[in-house]
């Protein structure tokens, strides 16, 4: 592929002086070819003019560039890259509205490839900023799982200790039982102590009561 010529035609070339920058300088005595080259490869278009094997015009047309028609044969252009005005004097009318035509062409058809370099580009930093917010909302539905995961392990535990609760409070329960019927037990079995005492002290009372009639009857025995 590479750079190749599209048109040629010939023409006097004149750069702007750069000192008065009104009064045009002729680079060549006599005209001299000018073409229009399209290099595929980076998809740019340039206006190259050689004077022997010096390059007199290496001109690549940008958007924002613009050829101005100032006469029926003169054309003129500024490139900003090369920092001069250039001027092309022709033969003929037509030849100066060819190159007008060419320049035109070129211009929007670098604007068009600025343009969707810039749309490409866009989208490219669209994509990356999709990406990187797919990434964080992935990142916070991992943190709401994780989330919901510890929420159902506090309900879990709240749940648990809430059955402690409940099973501490049936415990003190039945250990408040337990210790009444100690307490009752306790009285209980003080109370059949005090009995046993007293029955116990009545029986000694009746062993001693028996005892002396049993003496009194012995007595009588002998007595009789």
């Amino acid at each position: 592929m590479g750079e190749q010529p599209i048109f040629s035609t010939r023409a006097h070339v004149f750069q702007i002086d750069p000192n008065t920058k009104k009064n045009w300088v002729p680079t060549s005595k006599h005209a001299v070819t000018v073409s229009y080259f399209y290099d595929s490869t980076r998809n740019v278009y340039r206006i190259i003019s050689l004077d022997g094997s010096k390059a007199i015009i290496n001109s690549t047309i940008t958007p924002n560039m613009t050829f101005t028609k100032t006469s029926q044969k003169f054309g003129q252009w500024a490139d900003s890259r090369a920092n001069t005005v250039y001027g092309l004097g022709f033969s003929s009318e037509h030849h100066l509205s060819k190159v007008t035509e060419l320049e035109c062409v070129s211009s929007q058809a670098n604007a068009v490839h600025t343009h969707k370099t810039e749309l490409n580009q866009t989208i490219q930093e669209l994509e990356e900023t999709l990406k990187v917010k797919e990434e964080e909302i992935e990142r916070l539905k991992q943190e709401i799982d994780n989330a919901r995961e510890l929420q159902e392990q506090r309900d879990s535990l709240t749940q648990r200790l809430q059955e402690v609760e409940i099973r501490n409070k049936d415990l003190e329960g039945q250990l408040s039982d337990l210790e009444q019927r100690l307490e009752k037990s306790q009285s209980e079995q003080e109370a059949f102590r005090n009995n046993l005492k007293t029955l116990l002290e009545i029986l000694d009372g009746k062993i001693f009561e028996l005892t002396e009639l049993r003496d009194n009857l012995a007595k009588l025995l002998e007595c009789s």
